[in-house]
């Protein structure tokens, strides 16, 4: 991994990732993160945004933010043992973002990740997954009225005790962009929960030249597919991936410029997935990280980004 001092003093950074244990702490500067899930690639790249503009930045509370040029990061990270649990930390997270974002120009939400710990652990409504879709909710309010973000849910292997969110947003809206062969998440029956889960399949940035595409797995309709079986449910994901880029008019399939997370959820299915991708993927640049999917019957899911 490169020094992330190098790439913070690069004009325009608006964000540094790190990812995992190995990643370094640096929490001086507001516009680092060093993300909870460990990648498969060692050792892991490191993920930077970036825009043509000056950057400010600073704390808010518990946020961490950096704005410029129209778009800003935020991040907070909550313990739950200071909030009596998942469901807690999520609403105390969100309720916090909430109040910062009221205030910014840039308040358009177009992409947000979180990342929890034991994300399938619980049965029932009390699944820790489901708590957490309650409490962002209430932490939210009706601050997603206008509609839903794109967004990602992976249950990391880190601190047990540590809810990590982040997002970014725009000064000007995006697009929301549904599946096809998906039913919308806010659309789920209630067997998945007391809570819809929130989110767009995928997001047109405000110029229309990219898309922020949602943690897509193997459902079709409502209904998780493949049980046990890695890969159709890889094939599953890509087929859905496919259509969502269909849907949203932009080019076929991905190239060297696209940038994809696929997340695991045993090591030992790995190398198979990595396999199948660079495959069906050839070129394409792949983060393999190591994540529970929301539902524990799926295997792997896979986000990014498609340019035009």
């Amino acid at each position: 991994m490169a020094d992330p001092h190098s790439a913070l003093a690069e004009p325009g950074t608006l964000a540094v990732f790190g990812f995992g244990a190995g990643a370094p702490a640096h929490d001086e500067d507001p516009r680092w993160l060093r993300v909870a899930l460990e990648s498969f690639d060692a050792p892991a790249p490191m993920e930077l945004w970036q825009v043509d503009a000056p950057i400010s930045c600073g704390r808010h509370d518990a946020v961490r933010w950096s704005a410029g040029g129209g778009w800003l990061f935020a991040a907070i990270e909550v313990d739950e043992r200071d909030t009596g649990g998942i469901e807690g930390a999520a609403r105390q997270a969100y309720a916090s973002l909430r109040q910062f974002m009221s205030a910014r120009s840039e308040r358009c939400v177009l992409r947000i990740w979180n990342y929890i710990a034991n994300i399938n652990a619980g049965d029932g409504d009390a699944e820790r997954y489901k708590q957490f879709c309650d409490g962002r909710a209430v932490g939210l309010d009706d601050f997603f009225a206008q509609g839903f973000p794109a967004a990602t849910a992976i249950g990391h292997h880190g601190d047990a005790h540590l809810l990590q969110i982040y997002l970014l947003a725009s000064a000007d809206t995006g697009t929301a962009v549904e599946n096809p062969r998906q039913v919308s998440a806010w659309r789920y029956p209630r067997q998945y929960g007391r809570t819809s889960p929130g989110f767009a399949r995928a997001m047109l940035m405000p110029a229309q030249d990219a898309l922020a595409i949602s943690g897509t797995a193997a459902v079709v309709g409502h209904a998780s597919t493949h049980e046990g079986d890695v890969e159709a449910q890889l094939n599953e994901t890509l087929t859905n991936l496919e259509a969502l880029l269909t849907t949203a008019d932009m080019p076929a399939g991905f190239d060297t410029h696209s940038s994809l997370k696929a997340y695991v959820r045993h090591a030992t299915d790995a190398t198979r997935v990595w396999e199948i991708l660079q495959r069906r993927l050839p070129g394409v640049p792949v983060l393999l990280m190591h994540g529970d999917v929301c539902r524990s019957e799926l295997l792997v899911e896979i986000d990014g980004w498609r340019f035009s």
